[in-house]
This record gives C-alpha cells, structure tokens and sequence, in this order.
C-alpha cells in the first residue's frame, strides 16, 4: 500500500547549466531542420566544455521531388546554416563570459547522414507504416498536487529558477549569471504537500554583488525573497532550512565550470523523480524517435486522465519494438482509484490517438513543428500550450470523452 506521509524530494537546473545548453543546442538543429523539412529525422547531440561547441550524430532532409543527390546537397545546406543559430541560442541563455562565450566558443560539427539500416526500419512504405525509430519503454505521469498537474517537489524546483532567470534577464538582479540548480524537499501528508522542509538553491553570480563584495550572506538577501515568492502562502515556515551557495562562492559556472553533455537531465525533464523513466531522453530527436514522441503521447494521456477526476495520480507505460508501428504494450496505473478499470483505458486511450503508433501520434500532436528549443529548460511537461504549437501534449482536450468513460 502506498505512504501517505512521507517526505521527497527533487531538483531542477537553470537553462544556463551545462547540461542543459547542450539540451538547447541539440533542440536548436531539431528546429532547424524541421523548419526546412517536417519529415526531417535528426540525432544531434551537443557536447559543451571551456569556449568549445562540438556536434554530431544523424540527419536527414529532403523536398519533394528531389532525387538522392538534391537531397544530399539540401541537407549539407541545413547544416551550413546551423552555426549562427547555435550561437545565437547561446547568446539568448547570456554566456558572455571569457570561459563561455556565444561569439567566441570555437565551434566544430560532425553531423552527418542517417544509416540507411535505420531509415529502412522507419520509413513507411507500401506495405508497412512508419515503425518506431528503436525499440524502449516510454512512461507518462500526471498528479494533482499542482494546477500544472505535476509533482510538486519539481514544480517549485523548477519555478525557482524560471523567476530567477526572469530577473536576470530583465537586469533587475544584474549579479545572477546563467548556470544555477534548485532543490526542493516537501513533507506530506495524506499524500499532499504541506510543508517546506529544506530549499536549496546554487547560483552563480558576478564577482561583486552592486557596489559590495560577494558574500555568501549578501547573496542570500538577494535569493530567498525571489525563491519564495513562488510557493503558495503557508507552506514556507519558520522550521524551513535554507542553503543558499552551501559551498562559499560560485563564480566559474556553465561550460567553463563543468562540460555539458545532451540528454544528461532526464529526472530533470520529466517528473523528478516522482515517476519513472524509460531511460531516453528527449533533446536532440525529431518526433519520429519514440523516446521524445511516445513520452510525450503518454503524458498527454496521463493529464487528461487525471484532469477528468478518474484519479489522483496516474502512471502510464508505453512500449515498441524497432520498424514496427504498433506498440507491444500499452500499461494504466492509476495508483489505487476505483474510479474506473485501468483495463478499459488501456483499451481505450490507445484508440484516442489513433492505436498510439508513431505517425499517429505525431499528426494528432502536430508534431512535425520548430517547437522544440523551448523545451530545453524547466521541464518539458507541466508547461502551458503555445500559440505556435508547442506544448501541444499539455492539452485537456481528452477530458469529456474520458468522463464518459466512468
């Protein structure tokens, strides 16, 4: 039987950590490259160290009516035109600094095309649908012990640094620089958050905080309100423990501090913890790899499962096998509601987006879209529908036709 007192934890990391520049480097070319071409198919991953930029992995692009040369060249072209907007990613997270910078950073790209053993696996034809990019297990979540119906421990991590980064690039708090991670610990009880235990919050920041010399005291003053101010009213008491830079001064960061990597934040990208995870990651896909597409499709199930009250809290596993279109299994917890059959919706939400195979969820979600370098920091669920299309698996457009299901 599940607790329902208990204590938990987890943590978030700024857009500025070098993890995650990585994350919005690869997420850049996926844009790229969808923008030229929606069937595109791209693997890139970035990796990030002291003023060096490195890519490489798979890609493919073509226009209709192109032969296999026309097609080469088109793609060669895409991957010309990466450079800048790498850069310019870059200079939108704010490194301008002399072991990171956005004009500076040497820049090296090893793309190059996709194995055609792959390709023939996932490409549709005649006589088969698109299959799944590789085999793997992709699971979904949703609680609600937040509006964004996500775990609450993630949530506020994350909502830290949103607002920290908020100042920061408004120039209101000119002493916070990019690369920061957040902790939250939370106490429960009937299996809903009550209190704050412990916040913890790395930051780095300029050698001088205004006119004064950096102290870890000073900068304190500086953080804690910002933190604060996005948890609800009560559950910060006077029993909180605050660690605010616990390890004196933090002024080397981002790339210069520690190499960043691609898909090294995963816990980070999804539920914190709360729930788990397939062991894929996200940035650098196109949405025929089911790793991104399918852990998408299973959250959006998820959500609209618990926003139409069948439960509290609901896990959904999904899993495929390599060129083959249709999943080998389709899994609903619903973590103890009785409020329905988990069969029934394993029978049905499959249905709902069209038997969940990798086309299908692709054109229910629209997927084939530049929406992917604003997923790159603060999670990619719990996150609100854009106009442009992004976020399109946060939608709650399931929730009537699953409350006639009860």
């Amino acid at each position: 039987m599940a607790r329902s007192n208990y204590v938990f934890t987890s943590e978030s990391v700024s857009e500025g950590h070098p993890d995650k520049v990585a994350d919005r480097i690869s997420d850049t070319v996926v844009d790229a490259f969808i923008a030229a071409d929606p069937e595109a198919r791209v693997a890139c991953e970035t990796m990030v160290t002291t003023n060096r930029i490195i890519l490489a992995g798979e890609v493919r692009a073509g226009k209709p009516g192109n032969d296999k040369a026309q097609n080469k060249a088109f793609t060669k072209d895409i991957i010309a035109s990466l450079q800048p907007k790498v850069r310019e990613a870059v200079k939108d997270i704010g490194y301008e600094q002399k072991g990171f910078h956005w004009e500076k950073a040497k820049y090296a790209c090893y793309l190059h095309g996709q194995s055609a053993h792959i390709a023939q696996g996932v490409d549709s034809s005649a006589k088969k649908d698109e299959g799944a990019g590789d085999q793997g297990i992709m699971f979904g979540y949703a609680c609600n012990e937040t509006p964004e119906q996500m775990p609450a421990t993630l949530q506020y991590s994350h909502n830290i640094l949103k607002r920290l980064a908020e100042v920061r690039h408004s120039g209101e708090r000119p002493e916070l620089e990019p690369d920061a991670k957040s902790q939250v610990t939370l106490r429960y009880e009937n299996g809903k958050p009550v209190e704050v235990v412990a916040i913890v919050v790395s930051h780095q920041h300029a050698k001088k905080l205004g006119d004064k010399n950096y102290s870890q005291a000073r900068f304190a003053e500086i953080v804690k309100p910002i933190a604060a101010s996005v948890f609800p009213a009560g559950l910060i008491t006077k029993k909180t423990k605050w660690h605010i830079n616990p390890t004196g001064k933090f002024e080397i960061g981002g790339p210069d501090g520690d190499s960043g990597l691609t898909g090294r934040k995963i816990i980070v990208d999804t539920y914190g913890g709360a729930a788990p995870h397939g062991g894929g990651a996200f940035s650098g896909k196109d949405p025929t790899k089911v790793d991104r597409s399918a852990a998408y499709a299973c959250r959006y199930l998820a959500k609209n499962v618990v926003a139409a009250g069948l439960a509290e809290r609901c896990t959904i596993q999904i899993s495929y096998a390599i060129g083959v279109a249709v999943p080998t299994s389709f899994y609903v917890d619903l973590h103890g509601a009785d409020t329905i059959d988990p069969a029934i919706l394993e029978a049905k939400l499959p249905e709902m987006l069209g038997g969940a195979t990798p086309r299908a969820i692709r054109t229910h979600l629209k997927l084939n879209r530049p929406i992917y370098a604003r997923t790159a920091a603060y999670g990619h669920f719990g996150r609100q529908p854009d106009n442009e299309g992004g976020f399109s698996w946060e939608r709650d457009d399931l929730v009537a036709e699953l409350k006639g299901l009860a």
